[in-house]
This record gives C-alpha cells, structure tokens and sequence, in this order.
C-alpha cells in the first residue's frame, strides 16, 4: 500500500535511471562495471519492494546476465577476427565467422554483454522500486493510451502463470499426465479460454472508460520539428564521434529539447485527469543532485581527464586504468539506498498489486 510521500517521487528515479544509463553506454572499463553492478546490488538489497513487481516480468538480471554475456562473447569473438592472443583458428571458407579467434575479443564481447546487463538490471530496479500507477505516469502524455497497453498486457503475465498453475494441479487432480504433445491440449485449452475471457471483459471496461476514441491527428509542423530534430541529433552524434568535436553534444541536447517539446504539444492534446498528484519533497532534490554528480564526469570533465572511462581490449589485453575521482562520483548511484523512506526494513509484500491507474 503506498501511501503518499512513502517513496521517493518518480522523476527523482528518472533521475538516476538517466545517470545510470549514462555511465553504463559510456564506459566499457570492466572496474567501472563491476563498481556501477555493485551500486545496483546494495540499492536493490536495500530499497523496499512495491506493487510494481506484481507484473515484472519472471526474468531476474543474474538469469539475464547468465543468458546473454556468454552469447555477446561468442558472437563477437566469431565476428571480431582482432587482437594478439589467438585462442584458435576456424577455417577461412567459412562466410564471416573464418579466421582467428582471439581472447580480446572474447573479453570486449563480455564486456558489451555486462554493459547490457546493467541496463536490464537498472530497469527492473527501477520497476520494482515503483508502482504501477507511477509507471504509467512516466510515460509522456502524448504515449499514454500506449503505456496503459503495454502495462495491462504485462499484467496478463503473472496471471496467466497463475492461471496455469491452477489448471495444471485441477487435471492433476483428474489424473492426467503429461507424455506426449497430445497431453498438453488439456491444459493449454482451459488458459486460451481463460486468457480471451479476461481480454474481452477488460475490452469492454476500457471501452465504457472511452478509452477506445479517435485520436487528433498530428499537425504537420509537429512532424516536421520532429524530422529537424531527428536530424540535429544524428548530425551531433556524428560530429562528436567523427572529429571528437563537443559542439555535437549542444546539438544533440538542441534536439532532445526539441523532442520534448513536440511531445508536450502533443500530450496537451490528449485528455488524461490525475485524481493523486504526487508530492516532491527534499529527499527527491537530493537525488537528482546526486544523479547530477554521477554524471559531471561525462558532462563537465575533458577528455583527456575522462579517457580511464573508455577501454578497449585490442589490439592486446592490458590492465585497465582506475581514476579514484570518477570512482567517487559514480558512488553517487547509492542514493536511492540512503534516501528511499523506510530502506533500513523491508516491508512485507502487499496482498494485491496497485492497479489503479489514472483517468484517461
């Protein structure tokens, strides 16, 4: 039960979901990682669970990880035919995957594959940490109608797998057993059944809440401030990672401003009523400050000074460099630990997930 002000506003965690997204696309400095993994751990150990794991998908990080940097370290070791270490030879008439296959690119590969699963186990922390309804509300006005989709067909997971669980034990009951493929039509039939019976009814709520009403068309200067935007953008990213100039990282802020404002155009258009706002309070100040502090060294800092960020295995695997004074910075992704109200105890799970969503 959330009850108002007892966690932390959720654009404090947008926050510091940006500020963590940010150091893991920008460094691939494995004592970086494993100092950013660690932050993640502590804040997940810490933070008390809300309703939004209800529909969290039954995939953990460590599950992920185990699934997905194995397969970025093959791929790139089979694709990358560089580096000095020559682990063995696959013969050259293979299309793409013939040559040497070397260490370093079995260690950049694992690397990319830590950085991905950081990402995934930022955004379930920060799905966890939040509940339903403060999910939704993150997603821009003008994406509504799509969040509350994707949210309720979430939803439908954790049910569905409940509802399985009970067909399976009733035809238990009954003494059915599974030996071949015909055996599994018992069971997938009473949850095809179930599962459009809970769709329709849902169907039909969300019809008499009008839910199903003909949009506004997009103006044309909307799309063409969208397309100018896209462009300056791209055009900044180029211009950064071409000739290292920093003059691409105003034009792409340009851009990202430009965006945001296309969609707060367009989510003006969209009704949407709040019946409980959500308060701001010191602690949430507090946050976004420290997810400003973890992000100065990418921002402020040259790049002379932040170049121990970047590490590249090749051609030869060497010992990677280790800034203190980045390292403190990135201490800064431990504040949902310390300022999430009630973090020192974990409340007991509630009994039924937040699903109320807002009007819309």
């Amino acid at each position: 039960m959330n009850r108002k002000g007892a966690h932390l506003h959720p654009m404090a965690w947008v926050a510091w979901l940006v500020a963590t997204l940010g150091l893991l696309v920008t460094t691939r400095n494995p004592l970086y990682l494993v100092l950013i993994f660690l932050c993640l751990a502590i804040v997940r150990a810490v933070i008390p669970t809300s309703a939004g794991e209800a529909w969290t998908l039954p995939l953990s990080p460590l599950l992920f990880g185990a699934l997905i940097v194995p397969s970025t370290s093959l791929f790139n070791a089979l694709s990358i035919h560089v580096g000095d270490t020559v682990l063995f030879r696959l013969p050259a008439w293979i299309p793409l995957l013939g040559g040497p296959v070397t260490l370093e690119a079995f260690v950049y590969g694992a690397l990319n594959g830590l950085v991905l699963t950081g990402l995934f186990a930022a955004f379930t922390l920060v799905s966890v940490a939040l509940p339903t309804r403060a999910l939704v509300r993150l997603i821009p006005r003008a994406f509504h109608p799509v969040a509350v989709v994707v949210v309720v067909a979430l939803s439908f997971v954790p049910s569905t797998l409940r509802q399985f669980q009970q067909v399976r034990e009733a035809q238990a009951v009954r003494g059915h057993r599974v030996r071949g493929l015909r055996d599994w039509v018992p069971l997938f039939m009473p949850l095809l059944v179930g599962g459009l019976e809970r769709a329709l009814q849902l169907a039909e709520a969300m019809t008499a809440r009008g839910f199903a009403g003909a949009d506004e068309p997009i103006p044309a200067s909307m799309r063409a401030l969208v397309t100018a935007s896209l462009a300056l953008i791209l055009g900044g990213w180029l211009l950064e990672l071409g000739w290292g100039q920093e003059a691409g990282y105003l034009l792409m802020a340009l851009g990202g401003v430009a965006i945001g404002y296309v969609l707060w155009r367009l989510g003006r258009q969209a009704p949407h009523t709040t019946y409980r706002h959500e308060p701001w309070h010191p602690r949430d100040w507090a946050m976004v400050a420290a997810a400003a502090v973890a992000l100065l060294p990418l921002l402020l800092l040259p790049l002379a000074q932040r170049m121990s960020l970047y590490y590249y295995p090749y051609p030869a695997l060497t010992m990677p460099a280790f800034d203190p004074a980045l390292a403190l910075t990135m201490l800064a992704l431990l504040a949902p630990a310390i300022l999430t109200p009630g973090s020192t105890s974990r409340p007991a799970p509630s009994v039924a997930p937040d699903t109320s969503y807002d009007s819309v």
